[in-house]
């Protein structure tokens, strides 16, 4: 859930990929915001490039 989120995926996208439903997409963010103590996505996504879940794509 956390790197879909780092890589830009909407909550939708992201039950679409997952196959869930947006409430149930929305527990699990509001979970890891909680978690995390991240105050909003950004921090969310600060906190999966800081820690290597997910690396910076190279632009060619």
């Amino acid at each position: 859930m956390l790197t879909l989120i780092a890589r830009g995926l909407s909550n939708l996208e992201i039950g679409d990929h997952l196959h869930l439903g947006a409430g149930t997409v929305k527990t699990h963010i509001s979970h890891l915001l909680a978690k995390l103590h991240a105050r909003d996505r950004a921090q969310l996504v600060i906190t999966a490039y800081e820690s290597g879940l997910v690396q910076p794509r190279r632009l060619s």
